[in-house]
């Protein structure tokens, strides 16, 4: 039996609810509920019973208090799943909404729960880029305009560059996104925009790092960041200056270091950057023509990996993407064929392990007429994704073994995917689609 004390009256409403002080526990000391207990966790009232007024709907959290019942979400016919997400939104528990509708993220398990069109298509060469955030956003990135996507897939406003256009993005947090753009770096040509609002909040700042070194010769592209919030960006010369890597503090927006490349690197932009936290170091992906790996140490300032050349020649004619696999050190690479090349880095003869190919050759006829769909990977807790056309393998194992193909024919080739907050989206170009892939609950027995 509960006691007198544990016993919570709420008038939501008009419609009366009675509860206890263990159930709205359940929704956390950030919660609308939290400011109900103390630091201890006991409710602040230690009199008669209190009635606590909430001026919303009382169906949808009829709902959302059975959840914090049960752990279980039970949604009716007469509720409307989106206005139930901001009711959950407002109380504090839109994780608790998400743990009971989502297991735990699982390639073998993804389902399909959600397609909707973007924005109309703006043609043109340029290929459109997704990337989600940590808690289940995601942004999309066509031309000069980002569109940003909250959890439940409502967009805020875009993220307009008055025509220049956008080369990357990343997300440094739930509510901040860091954009490259096509504009000299004297200029600013990164910024960050608030997530919510699409504002720019400041544009990267250029400092005596650049004194000498033409800054306005400078394009920018990849983009990636650390735990410890530093951004890092790959700059490509327009004259004789060379590649070179910018370090900035995301915090003052100020430029900490920018780093030169050896000569034999690309002079052209890096099409990926990752940030390796265990090694300290930060990987360049360079595709063809070039077809280069490179890791900079950061603390030490120079290059201190790379591909073999004629290691590069025999086994990576054409690089389309590649990952750094922490846990194994290990790179993965992908060519146009969707041949996997595991390239393991403490060989100091830059071996490549193993090679193997999930799908055969691409006809050539594919590879001439479909420029929008270049094999795109992803690691996701301890799965390796790769995309091609309109699907997307999951390799699971030591030794990578393909487990599962997932794949949904509408909105044609998948032209980049990407994993966050325990979703996976497919954005597809032809009908400027994005496809959400979520783990499902099993069912309650």
């Amino acid at each position: 039996m509960e006691s007198h004390k544990n016993r919570v009256k709420l008038n939501v409403g008009g419609k009366k609810f009675e509860t206890t002080a263990t159930t709205l526990l359940g929704a956390g000391r950030n919660s609308f509920f939290g400011a109900m207990f103390d630091e201890n966790w006991n409710l602040h009232s230690d009199g008669p019973i209190t009635e606590h007024f909430i001026d919303r709907n009382p169906d949808y959290f009829g709902v959302l208090l059975d959840l914090l019942r049960t752990g279980e979400l039970y949604i009716p016919q007469n509720i409307d799943k989106k206005i139930l997400y901001r009711e959950a939104a407002y109380y504090g528990i839109l994780d608790n909404v998400r743990s009971a509708e989502c297991d735990t993220f699982d390639g073998n398990r993804l389902r399909l729960v959600k397609s909707i069109t973007v924005f109309p298509s703006g043609g043109g060469k340029v290929t459109p880029a997704i990337r989600a955030s940590l808690d289940g956003w995601c942004c999309v990135a066509q031309g000069s305009m980002v569109h940003v996507y909250d959890w439940m897939l409502e967009e805020h406003p875009t993220i307009s560059l008055d025509y220049h256009k956008v080369n990357d993005v990343c997300w440094v947090n739930s509510e901040s996104i860091v954009v490259s753009f096509d504009e000299d770096l004297a200029n600013g040509g990164m910024g960050l925009f608030s997530a919510s609002n699409g504002e720019l909040k400041y544009k990267f700042q250029v400092t005596d790092y650049m004194k000498g070194l033409g800054p306005s010769n400078y394009i920018n592209s990849a983009i990636d960041f650390s735990s410890d919030y530093k951004l890092f960006s790959s700059w490509e010369s327009t004259t004789s200056y060379g590649h070179r890597i910018g370090v900035w503090d995301i915090v003052t927006g100020k430029l900490m270091d920018f780093l030169c490349c050896p000569p034999d690197c690309s002079r052209k932009n890096a099409t990926r950057l990752q940030w390796l936290h265990d090694t300290n170091c930060v990987m360049a992906v360079y595709s063809h023509p070039k077809n280069d790996i490179c890791l900079f140490d950061i603390r030490q300032r120079n290059m201190v990996w790379t591909l073999d050349r004629d290691r590069k020649k025999q086994y990576l004619a054409d690089i389309e993407d590649a990952i750094a696999i922490e846990e194994s050190s290990s790179i993965c690479v992908v060519d146009w064929n969707e041949c996997l090349s595991f390239m393991d880095l403490r060989s100091t003869d830059r071996s490549v392990n193993w090679r193997k190919s999930t799908k055969g050759v691409a006809p050539s006829h594919f590879r001439v007429n479909i420029k929008t769909c270049y094999p795109k990977l992803a690691y996701h807790k301890g799965q390796l994704f790769s995309s091609m056309e309109d699907r997307i393998s999951v390799y699971c194992g030591s030794n990578w073994i393909v487990t599962s193909e997932f794949r949904q024919s509408h909105g044609g080739s998948i032209c980049d995917f990407s994993i966050g907050g325990d979703r996976l989206f497919a954005l597809r170009k032809e009908e400027n689609v994005i496809h959400l892939w979520e783990t499902p609950r099993p069912p309650i027995i």
